[in-house]
């Protein structure tokens, strides 16, 4: 237990109808006693007059007394249900100062409830995860992992690698006792099935952390053929300018939308050609590179040029440089690589779309058609572009990765289960062992944590 007590506003900031104040720490039950005069009793929510150390009324609110430890943090804690006002939630800090309780800082409260062994690391990610949640899927997904989904997971497979280094300890601690060859072969067909288990969970492309993030959809084409418009359809706001002069978008513009429950961030790109000037040749370079990272790209062509450069069945798009999809200058209409694309551990989506349909140009089987400036065809993108947000972003079975730092624990797990695997001598494969689990023990909090406590919980709200 801390032996500071500290306090926090949960509720947001500025003004409203109500803010709730939480305290937490030792002092908490003789501080709530003061504030109200005698202490309520426990979980059970009482209205009280509260005052200072000097007898001054602050104010008429609804208290909750919470002994530890069957609270938040873990320790004895207290709820403050207050009129919402400046001068009240001041006036009652200022009490709380006087009476010895200091302002929580970022995660505080969240930190302590790890520390007393109310949660694991993943669900304290998780806590922060809920808060910032934007929509359905990222909530769900908060939850589950809040529930305790992951760390059972992890914590399964840290107690059947306790169980294998027990049994490999045996063999190597009682090598004259003629134990039964079956313990070698179970130790390694153990070994062999922890493994595949650990690689398929690596290998997920990274849905659960794309939709904890959200998804990156790059707009990319040549110049004039309404990228700018058909961002602004989607968005459903006028996000960039529209103009008939090519080379109008010099930089990447951004907007935040919606599409089938993941959040994506829409990404209007400069128009690709041979540049005219330096300006314009900086942003094609920025339009390629922001297409190269993302998660899906929508190529727009005009009808009548996309329906020219067909040509031959199984027509797409042109590639965003000569050549390939790295740097370098646009010259000419090249056939691009299969999709999907290969990005790292994810691969990139590609739709193709033919824009301006109401002109009457000639539209290719292979995209979708389109009129940015009507909203013929929006839906059906729209459609197009949801179904591709779900595909990367759904997990079935067990709960998702969703922070690069699992990642990185996990990967080293999976090394050092292969180590142990190709191990010449039992002693070897026990050392790799141990560090496996070590690796695991990281995720939840149970091992050597120390150095990231501090980055994870800076990241949390004050009062959580």
């Amino acid at each position: 237990m801390n032996a500071d007590t500290i306090f926090a506003v949960a509720s947001g900031a500025g003004q409203a109808a109500l803010a709730v104040m939480r305290v937490s720490g030792p002092a908490s039950r003789g501080i709530l006693a003061s504030l109200c005069g005698r202490l309520p009793a426990p979980r059970r929510a009482s209205f009280r007059r509260l005052r200072n150390v000097e007898g001054s009324e602050l104010d008429q609110g609804v208290v909750v007394w919470l002994p530890g430890p069957g609270s938040y943090t873990g320790e004895d804690c207290a709820e403050l249900y207050l009129h919402g006002g400046r001068a009240v939630i001041t006036g009652v800090a200022d009490a709380l100062v006087a009476l010895g309780a200091r302002p929580a800082e970022a995660g505080e409260f969240t930190r302590r409830a790890f520390l007393n062994g109310r949660m694991d690391l993943t669900a304290a990610e998780a806590v922060h995860d809920l808060v910032a949640a934007e929509t359905v899927a990222q909530r769900q997904q908060a939850l589950r992992q809040l529930d305790g989904a992951l760390g059972a997971l992890y914590g399964g497979w840290a107690e059947r690698l306790r169980l294998l280094l027990a049994q490999q300890e045996a063999l190597i601690d009682f090598p004259d006792e003629d134990l039964p060859p079956e313990v070698e072969v179970q130790v390694m067909a153990e070994l062999d099935g922890l493994e595949c288990e650990v690689a398929a969970h690596l290998n997920d492309n990274r849905r659960g952390e794309r939709l904890r993030e959200g998804l990156v959809f790059a707009i990319t084409g040549r110049p004039n053929v309404g990228k700018s418009s058909l961002i602004n359809a989607l968005a459903e706001r006028d996000v960039a300018i529209v103009s008939a002069v090519p080379g109008t978008t010099r930089d990447a513009l951004e907007t935040r939308v919606v599409l089938g429950g993941v959040p994506v961030t829409l990404v209007d790109t400069a128009g690709l050609r041979d540049a005219m000037d330096e300006i314009e040749a900086e942003g094609v370079r920025r339009a390629r590179a922001r297409a190269a990272a993302a998660d899906l790209v929508v190529m727009v062509e005009e009808a009548g040029d996309a329906a020219e450069q067909a040509g031959e069945p199984g027509y797409s798009p042109p590639p965003l440089a000569g050549g390939g999809w790295g740097e370098g200058v646009e010259t000419g209409p090249m056939r691009p690589p299969p999709t999907p694309l290969p990005q790292g551990e994810g691969e990139i989506v590609l739709v193709p779309v033919a824009n301006k349909i109401d002109l009457g140009g000639p539209v290719p089987a292979s995209a979708i058609a389109v009129s940015a400036l009507t909203g013929q065809g929006l839906p059906a993108l729209r459609a197009r572009l949801e179904a591709a947000a779900r595909s990367l972003t759904e997990s079935a079975g067990p709960p998702p990765l969703t922070q690069a730092r699992h990642r990185a624990a996990l990967q080293e797990a999976a090394a050092r289960l292969a180590g142990a695997r190709c191990a010449d001598l039992p002693e070897l494969r026990a050392e790799d062992l141990r560090l496996a689990l070590r690796a695991l023990g990281r995720i939840t909090g149970n091992v050597g944590v120390e150095d990231i406590l501090d980055t994870l919980f800076a990241r949390f709200c004050i009062g959580k």
